[in-house]
């Protein structure tokens, strides 16, 4: 079955080396990942045919400007980043599709990049590799952004970044750091903040995007209305509950978690319109996700959701 994967990353030649995490890896493993990040031709080529993979969204990898001190060395890098994506999109239309890279150190600057990658270039929304210098999307600073997004009519990627500071919990435990746990329960928490902070209910119809199987969330719903009414000591409206929230705002891609149990109980806490396939390229093995979602034990009509039509939906593919 024909497949769209949105969680797929690339660099460019301002960002490399500097502005790419390295999880933990053996340098020769690593150095594989930095020539994939870099490869639009032959290696991603090959990769999407042989697994089936017709369109890739790509976007730039984590931290990406989101790491950047300086605001207008930001907004120049993700401006350069843009446009390098741009040209690449260009030559080949009918495989690569883009996410704007954006400087959340300016949410005006970043409001303005966002119309432009929609409007002139054409993207199909933005990504962002998490908080900016200790700064979280549901900052008051950023309700022009969210206008904007929501004018527009776009989708967020919200994707995993650094820890803003390091909590005594991972201390001297580093295989708890970056993806195996930290980035998921960072990129959890700042999901939450947008639903409990008033963001996504003051732009109801902004769409975020959650990779990894929605960061855990799916499975926590239930006990997120239940401490949330009991911290509030009232009984809150059921549009008003996180739950719903969650599954009007929310959308999630299977990348990094080919588990059949796990996509069950996400198709069952979210529905079949908010689940898409991804692979989190080139940090995880397209073959298996491939296979993963072909053979999943789910019906042909719901599977074809997730492989392609939900995103050519949200993303007007």
């Amino acid at each position: 079955m024909r497949k769209i994967a949105l969680e797929e990353h690339f660099t460019t030649p301002g960002l490399a080396g500097k502005y790419v995490a390295r999880p933990t890896q053996s340098d020769a493993l690593f150095a594989d990942v930095e020539r994939r990040l870099a490869d639009f031709d032959a290696l991603r080529l090959e990769m999407m045919d042989r697994t089936g993979i017709e369109v890739m969204v790509l976007s730039v990898t984590t931290p990406g400007v989101q790491g950047v001190r300086d605001a207008q060395e930001a907004i120049r890098l993700a401006c350069d980043a843009n446009d390098f994506l741009a040209r690449e999109v260009q030559k080949r239309p009918d495989r690569y599709a883009g996410f704007a890279h954006l400087a959340m150190q300016d949410a005006g600057a970043a409001a303005t990049e966002l119309e432009r990658a929609v409007r002139e270039l054409g993207f199909r929304g933005a990504l962002i590799n998490g908080q900016t210098n200790g700064h979280y999307l549901d900052e008051d600073q950023y309700i022009p952004f969210w206008e904007r997004v929501q004018e527009l009519d776009v989708p967020v990627y919200l994707h995993p970044g650094s820890m803003a500071d390091h909590p005594a919990m991972f201390a001297h435990r580093p295989e708890l750091g970056g993806p195996i746990w930290a980035w998921t329960a960072e990129t959890a928490a700042h999901a939450l903040r947008l639903v409990f902070g008033g963001t996504l209910t003051r732009f109801p119809s902004v769409k975020i995007i959650l990779g990894h199987m929605g960061e855990t969330l799916p499975f926590l719903l239930w006990r997120l209305d239940s401490r949330r009414e009991f911290d509030l000591g009232e009984k809150l409206a059921p549009d008003d509950l996180p739950s719903a929230i969650i599954k009007r705002n929310i959308a999630v891609t299977t990348s990094g978690v080919c588990d059949p149990v796990a996509l069950n109980a996400t198709l069952q806490a979210l529905g079949d319109d908010n689940v898409m396939f991804s692979v989190d390229y080139p940090y995880e093995d397209p073959q298996v996700a491939s296979d993963f979602i072909e053979s999943a034990p789910i019906g042909e009509e719901i599977r074809a959701k997730i492989c392609h039509g939900n995103a050519e939906r949200l993303l007007r593919l």
